[in-house]
């Protein structure tokens, strides 16, 4: 299969359209929200929401190797930094949702809920982690890191496994979906065992 290479302003364009697609995107759950068009507990749908939205975007992220390895498109890494922020972005959201809406910016609740809740333990740490990897995430940072750099943002695995378990954890009923989304992530995660198996290594040596 012949490689596509699009022109710079071709990039530049999608970018502006992925842009597009997530601010429309959250701006329009907050417009139903706002206007009590969420069902019974529009809450607890803005913070499944924007829950929702990080997992599906840092899965998105990590699908964009294996896409471009295997259609031989590398400039669809170019949109990987992208999407990892807005990752980022939606995890804000979630945090901020549930901090405001379930605990009213009582900070000591949350240090309870974070110390006493494991499911709400794993999501704050990964959490942590899409925080390090946004700040970091930027060239002049990598240039400085070195190979420092890539051994942060390789956690960005383990953040998605924090991530879903986490999901798997807070749903006390169905678990259809997060069985879904488990299943998901371990076939993305086969899809690299090779450079898994190699940074273990290199970090047991």
């Amino acid at each position: 299969m012949s490689s596509y290479r699009p022109s710079s302003r071709t990039i530049i364009i999608l970018k502006c359209f992925v842009h597009t697609i997530a601010l429309v995107w959250a701006l329009y759950y907050y417009f139903l929200a706002i206007n009590d068009q969420l069902g019974s507990d529009p809450v607890k749908a803005i913070i499944h929401f924007t829950g929702m939205s990080a997992l599906n975007t840092l899965l998105l992220t990590l699908m964009i190797s294996p896409l471009a390895k295997l259609y031989r498109l590398p400039w669809l890494l170019r949109f990987r930094r992208l999407l990892g922020l807005y990752a980022f972005f939606f995890a804000c959201l979630h945090l901020v949702n549930f901090i405001f809406f379930e605990l009213q910016f009582d900070f000591s609740l949350f240090i309870e809920e974070v110390i006493e809740r494991p499911y709400i333990t794993l999501g704050m740490a990964a959490f942590v982690i899409l925080f390090a990897l946004a700040i970091t995430s930027f060239k002049r940072l990598q240039r400085k890191m070195g190979r420092q750099w890539q051994a942060l943002h390789n956690m960005v695995y383990l953040a998605a496994i924090l991530i879903v378990i986490h999901f798997y954890w807070s749903v006390k009923s169905d678990i259809i979906e997060p069985g879904a989304y488990v299943l998901a992530l371990l076939i993305l995660l086969a899809l690299r065992r090779a450079k898994l198996l190699s940074a273990y290594y290199r970090r047991s040596n």
